[in-house]
């Protein structure tokens, strides 16, 4: 057995099921020790859509799963989306292959600091020295991506370690289940003071209290104290739409934001701090709060937010209190033209039960969140890192991960250039996700962020021609179903919101991709 048969076997033992992979010359012993049918290979044609892939599969999963990268460039075009993983404390190994040592003597053309590339974003990074310990390296990298909140492992596999006797392999048992903290009693205890004062509170929950027993409790601790339950704008996975507890999304903009927590005296936080806006903005505050308002952390992110509810709900006396929960909301199909309100009715209307809904559709999509908690049950995950092109590789992993479920992939057209060759992977694995384009041909986003910048106001007018044409994508025009075509992907466009509900419902009966144009 050479080290990289050692490497893929002491994966698959620890528990990793899926390598999405963009392999080069320096792994192709890793390629070969794939051949395994322990472990599935998926092919990505971009590294950053393996990243993602990856993250979304931990997602789903709670587990972490493997990239193969091709040497330090093949890691720097993957690391936005390790960036939006880490944000998301989604959990995995990223395995990136490298010259063999004697090699890098010579300063080959593809030389670079891996180590360096990789330290930014990683929590774990090991340079494997042989083949006869790297069994040991990779159930390290897994234990490590397995922690709670997830991690991101980066294991650097020379080439002569792979291609090298490994000897006999070691056995290892696969990783323990990720403890979580307990909650500090004295902390319980001042946020059950806080919430029995009966002043406006709102209980701020993210990570893996936004889901299962810790948001069931939490809609307990609701329900028996009157405190509102929120998310930041952006979350890793919610649980959602009817028979779930709801939580109110604080708003993405400074003013509306604002706005919406004006009277919350105290911000109570689970996994997460207190609101921040996304970016800084001239004459504008940093923090979404009222300037007096306290804020209380009730579960840091390395605890167990199940248990800190469940002794919040002890220390008031409540825990026999039924949760709040979400009634189911029947919403008419839209009819008419296509704007924010009738996408988001559309969306109610169409989403079938269990779905996962991916949402990076920036401007198009800010109301849907609130026009869907009364929708069919199901899981909707959010851009944590905000490097735009996350969602269609997102989508990817999450709908490997669950092939019983059907994806829905919402994407700005700006966003979707960025990592557009997920259409390819998802044709050829048969992967039930719909990937909802809105095309309106320019990056609509930065349009509204060049108002809030306050650009342009020593000339009291918009973008000229120069920067317009910076976040104008119609000259020329791409074109979506050619493009979705061209990769295996059956694709429609609509221009009416009864065109678009009637699509989305067509493309839950397919078995494989689908893409939707709507055109803005």
């Amino acid at each position: 057995m050479n080290g990289a048969e050692s490497l893929v076997e002491t994966l698959t033992d620890q528990g990793v099921e899926v390598c999405f992979a963009n392999p080069g010359t320096s792994e192709m012993h890793f390629l070969a020790a794939l051949d395994n049918p322990r472990i599935k290979p998926v092919l990505c044609l971009f590294e950053g859509v393996c990243t993602g892939a990856a993250d979304g599969w931990y997602r789903m999963k709670d587990k972490p799963t493997v990239t193969l990268l091709h040497l330090g460039p093949g890691l720097a075009n993957g690391l936005a989306n390790i960036h939006n993983a880490r944000r998301a404390s989604s959990g995995m190994v990223n395995v990136v292959g490298e010259h063999s040592a004697a090699h890098l003597r010579y300063d080959p053309p593809l030389k670079s600091d891996i180590d360096g590339l990789a330290r930014p974003l990683s929590h774990w990074v090991r340079r494997a020295d042989s083949a006869a310990t790297i069994a040991w390296d990779a159930a390290a990298a897994v234990a490590a991506a397995s922690e709670h909140p997830g991690k991101i492992a980066t294991l650097i596999l020379p080439g002569d370690t792979s291609w090298q006797d490994a000897g006999d392999r070691p056995i290892i048992p696969p990783p323990a289940k990720p403890s979580r903290g307990a909650p500090d009693a004295a902390r319980i205890a001042h946020v059950a003071k806080v919430l029995r004062a009966g002043e406006p509170a709102m209980i701020i929950l993210a990570n893996k209290a936004t889901r299962g027993t810790a948001l069931a409790l939490a809609g307990k601790v609701a329900a028996a104290t009157g405190a509102r339950l929120g998310s930041q704008f952006f979350t890793a996975r919610i649980e959602r739409g009817a028979g779930r507890t709801p939580l109110e999304r604080i708003p993405y903009s400074v003013a509306p934001a604002l706005a919406f927590l004006k009277d919350i005296k105290h911000l109570i936080t689970v996994e997460t701090s207190e609101p921040v806006a996304f970016f800084s903005y001239p004459d504008q505050p940093s923090l979404l709060k009222n300037p007096e308002a306290l804020v209380h952390p009730l579960v840091e992110a390395d605890e167990d937010s199940a248990l800190a509810f469940e002794m919040l709900l002890d220390a008031l006396g409540a825990a026999g209190t039924a949760p709040l929960v979400q009634q189911r909301i029947e919403t008419t199909a839209p009819s008419g033209a296509l704007n924010p309100l009738s996408i988001a009715h559309a969306l109610a209307c169409a989403i079938p039960e269990n779905a996962i809904v991916v949402d990076e559709s920036l401007t198009t999509g800010r109301e849907t969140m609130g026009h869907t908690l009364g929708a069919r049950p199901h899981d909707m995950i959010n851009n944590m890192g905000g490097s735009i092109g996350y969602s269609p590789p997102v989508a990817t992993g999450a709908a490997l991960a669950c092939p019983d479920r059907r994806t829905f992939c919402m994407v700005g057209d700006g966003s979707a250039m960025y990592t557009i060759q997920a259409l390819w992977t998802q044709a050829r694995e048969g992967l039930p996700i719909t990937t909802i384009v809105f095309a309106n041909n320019s990056y609509a986003i930065l349009k509204a962020e060049y108002a809030n910048m306050g650009a342009g106001k020593s000339t009291g007018s918009g973008p000229g021609p120069q920067a317009l044409s910076m976040i104008d994508i119609d000259n020329p025009r791409i074109d979506w179903q050619a493009m979705a075509k061209s990769m295996g992907v059956p694709a429609v466009a609509v221009e009416t919101a009864e065109d678009f509900t009637q699509a989305m419902i067509n493309s839950t009966r397919e078995s494989g991709p689908v893409l939707i144009e709507v055109k803005l």
